[in-house]
């Protein structure tokens, strides 16, 4: 959703051929490093905007190459626009990979956890080396927006950080505990007992 609305954001600004709107995103995204978008992936989705009326396609006459076709975003794909923008982004937190992991380790018995917390945390380190550094060559009159963005990065790893050795701190009480497991629901179809006692929930 996210490079679609942007695609839309970066064609309300101005018409653009299918690769400025690559180039127009890298830029605004901070860079290939940051947000690596795929020349198939802009077309891609340009196509399915096309097909949803969100924005129309210029080309000369007879001409079947993508590359020379130009964009405009339509009065639909603006009010698209608008309501991604007056939209709050959702941010998944609790989605978190190394936490399954661990738990599967915990469940498993196959990794140490406390390998994985070593592994994990000397990862995060070097990600932090390299976003410091990144922010170090840029310049704060000409790349105040990209240097807030590294910001952010470089405060979610050190969350990351501070939350391993939470994790780390309180693991033999972590192992401690049972392992969740999904509640036990019988087979088949339910006895005449169950369909009673449901149609008698239902009524009340």
């Amino acid at each position: 959703m996210s490079v679609r609305n942007a695609i839309l954001g970066l064609l309300c600004q101005r018409n653009r051929y299918g690769y400025e709107v690559l180039q127009a995103f890298q830029a605004v995204a901070g860079g290939r490093q940051t947000w690596d978008l795929k020349p198939a992936q802009v077309y891609t989705t340009l196509a399915r905007l096309k097909d949803s009326g969100l924005v129309i396609e210029e080309s000369p006459d007879g001409e079947d190459d993508p590359a020379r076709r130009r964009y405009a975003i339509t009065p639909a794909g603006k009010a698209e626009l608008q309501r991604w923008f007056e939209t709050p982004v959702h941010v998944e937190h609790q989605r978190d990979e190394f936490f399954l992991k661990l738990m599967l380790a915990l469940a498993t018995g196959q990794a140490d956890p406390h390998r994985l917390i070593y592994l994990q945390r000397a990862s995060l380190f070097q990600e932090l080396h390299r976003l410091t550094a990144l922010r170090m060559d840029l310049d704060p009159y000409t790349s105040l927006a990209h240097i807030l963005l590294l910001d952010q990065a470089v405060m979610h790893v050190e969350a990351d950080l501070r939350w391993l050795e939470m994790i780390e701190a309180r693991l033999d009480e972590v192992r401690s505990q049972p392992i969740p497991e999904p509640e036990l629901r019988p087979r088949g179809r339910p006895s005449k007992q169950e369909k009673l006692t449901g149609s008698i929930k239902e009524e009340q």
